[in-house]
Parts: structure tokens; sequence; C-alpha cells
């Protein structure tokens, strides 16, 4: 029985150790991406990486955050992945839920700036995962000053949500992946009759949002 205990005791205190590297590898910043790939969690932590990851992920969850799995190739399931296709997988420490309008407000993004985003990469996801950087700018500029628009997508892809080609064509890019659920995106999109209309919308909403901030300011 003590002989149990102790090995439970020494596995407990291995895997708190794991935890505490992969925490090292995740939220460490390297390189231009953030985030690890498999095969360097594996080479650290051993080929049950993927349990340790899980049990980070629990612990995460009081904070409301996750680690994140994106796969390399974009339609196979996180869920389902083989450890070989683990180890060429991206792993990152993202926000669980969702951040509210004054907090996204509080990290420098304005609503309509959002709204433009969502806008952005449902269309580039509506067109096959393709789209040409004019067609974006004419889509979002029906609602916001075509300069704004076209600053926006250089934030987008500053940011590593969107990337562009030398041909000016369009793509989802890494932060996108890990960040956002796209199939919550397109579904909530489809229910406003133009997606234009949404950034118009939460354009007047942060407008009006801003004056009562004022107000309270100035009062």
């Amino acid at each position: 029985m003590e002989e149990e205990k102790e090995g439970m005791s020494k596995r407990k205190g291995l895997y708190a150790s794991k935890i505490k590297r992969a925490v090292h590898l995740l939220f460490f910043r390297r390189r231009l991406k953030p985030g690890v790939k498999g095969w360097e969690l594996h080479r650290t932590l051993g080929s049950d990486y993927p349990k340790v990851l899980s049990l980070l992920d629990d612990y995460l969850e009081k904070l409301d955050l996750q680690v994140k799995t994106v796969p390399e190739n974009e339609k196979s399931p996180a869920e389902k992945l083989s450890l070989e296709e683990l180890d060429k997988a991206r792993f990152y420490v993202t926000l669980r839920g969702e951040l509210t309008p004054k907090e996204s407000r509080m990290i420098g993004w304005r609503i309509d700036d959002l709204a433009g985003l969502a806008v952005t990469i449902s269309y580039i996801i509506s067109k096959k995962g393709q789209a040409s950087r004019s067609e974006v700018e004419k889509l979002l500029s029906q609602k916001l000053p075509s300069w704004k628009a076209s600053v926006n997508i250089d934030r987008y892809i500053r940011y590593g949500y969107i990337q562009e080609d030398e041909r000016q064509q369009l793509y989802l890019d890494w932060r996108t992946r890990a960040e956002v659920d796209q199939k919550a995106l397109v579904d909530l999109l489809l229910k406003s009759e133009q997606p234009t209309d949404t950034v118009a919308t939460l354009a007047k909403k942060n407008e009006a949002t801003a004056d009562e901030e004022n107000d309270s300011v100035a009062r």
C-alpha cells in the first residue's frame, strides 16, 4: 500500500514538473509566432505530452484560458489527430470565453474594427480560403471610409489574423485558426442580411459608447 502511494506521489510530481515545463514552452514567445509545435513538446516532455496538455487545459479553465490545437491540415479535427499529426500541429494558449465590448476597447480595438475583422474572415471563408485584397476593401468600404478599410486590413495582417501574398490575395493566418471559431462566426453573420450591416451597426454602437464615456468623464 505504501509503495502504491509512493508511486502515485512520484507520478503526480512528474506530471507537475511536465506541466510547468509545458507552460514555459507555451507562454514564452521565442519566434515571430507564439505557441509551440507538437514535435518540440514531444522532444521536451515525452510521448505523453497530449496528456500533459490536457491536465494543463483543465487548470487553465479556472482562468478562462485554454490550450488550443491548430492542426497542420485545417480540415483535420483537432480531437482526432494521431500522435504523428499532433507533432506537426501548433499549440497556443488562448482565451476560452469571449471579450466584452468594453474589454475589447481596453486592449485597443474599436468595436467597428472587430466587426470589420469578422466580415473579412467570413468573406475569405466564403471564398474557400482565398480572396483578393481589392474585393475585401470594396466590401468594407461600403460602410467604412475607403482609407480606413485599407488601414484595417493592414492591421489584421500585422496582428496575424490575415496573410497576404505577392498577388495581393488574402488568406487566413495562424491567429484566426487559433482564436476564432470559424463555424460560429459564419453562422452569426448569416443571420444578418448583409455582412457590412454588422460593421455599420457596431460602428454606431462604438460611437454611442464613446459618447457615454465622455459624458461620464465630463460629469
